[in-house]
């Protein structure tokens, strides 16, 4: 089994989730009380936020990529970026390690293909929704990303920092998501990309008329196949062993 890096802490709320997936999917694929190797580097997102809403971008990667680093010398085979705003910076992360940074961009839009879809709706940070760089990468897969009106992204936002970053799930502004979603199906969204880690803890498949994309955990199954690629499947439960015969039996080898 590799170990899994994770860069952690915006929010913690999702680092929480991101840590709960991956080990109940290896425990699913292993059994028993198998469990991931995992090492979790987790940054203050006060700082991380900060110098988002200041735009500064660079700054922002040079102190990821110093902590994904840190995860390399201690070990881990691969790297999870676990947010999907900071993946605005995913190109300096990568650089400053010698092993995969698994994009949560990717691993979302090749669900979205898997599906035969190739327009979706997104919900994310008003960062994710308003910069260029996430649409791109999508469009690179064939996927269009329809994004809200100013005044629904402003919703949207706030709802994630306002709220669930500060691990508050509210019945009201789940209300108003779905209202959002509404929206975009209207204006032609065939499917719906959760793209802020914190949204999963407000909006599920029932909450929206057509297909939801949940990037934290397509992103957690990618990194628990890869690094479970050389892993046999799990075996069945042995049977009970039948009464001891009148003959010793022969040593276990």
């Amino acid at each position: 089994m590799l170990t899994i890096g994770m860069l952690g802490g915006m929010s913690w709320e999702s680092s929480a989730e991101y840590y709960r997936l991956v080990n109940e999917l290896v425990r699913e694929r292993l059994g028993g009380l198998h469990s991931a190797r995992c090492l979790l580097a987790s940054v203050d997102f006060a700082e991380v936020e900060r110098l988002q809403v200041a735009g500064e971008w660079g700054a922002a990667g040079r102190l990821l990529a110093e902590r994904a680093a840190g995860l390399q010398a201690g070990g881990a085979d691969l790297l999870l970026l676990c947010t999907n705003t900071m993946h605005e910076v995913a190109g300096a992360v990568q650089a400053a390690v010698g092993i995969p940074l698994l994009h949560i961009v990717d691993t979302t839009a090749a669900a979205v293909r898997a599906a035969g879809l190739h327009r979706v709706g997104l919900l994310a940070t008003a960062f994710t929704m308003e910069r260029d760089s996430y649409r791109e990468r999508m469009a690179g897969h064939g996927v269009e990303v329809l994004v809200p009106g100013p005044e629904q992204r402003e919703l949207v936002h706030r709802v994630i920092y306002d709220e669930l970053c500060l691990g508050v799930v509210d019945d009201g502004s789940r209300a108003r998501y779905r209202e959002v979603i509404a929206d975009l199906v209207a204006a032609g969204a065939q499917g719906v990309v959760l793209g802020c880690t914190e949204i999963e803890l407000l909006i599920g498949p029932g909450d929206s008329p057509v297909p939801v994309f949940p990037s934290t955990r397509l992103h957690v199954e990618a990194a628990v196949e890869r690094a479970l690629a050389a892993e046999p499947a799990a075996e069945p439960a042995a049977e009970p062993a039948a009464e001891p015969a009148a003959e010793p039996a022969a040593p276990a080898r």
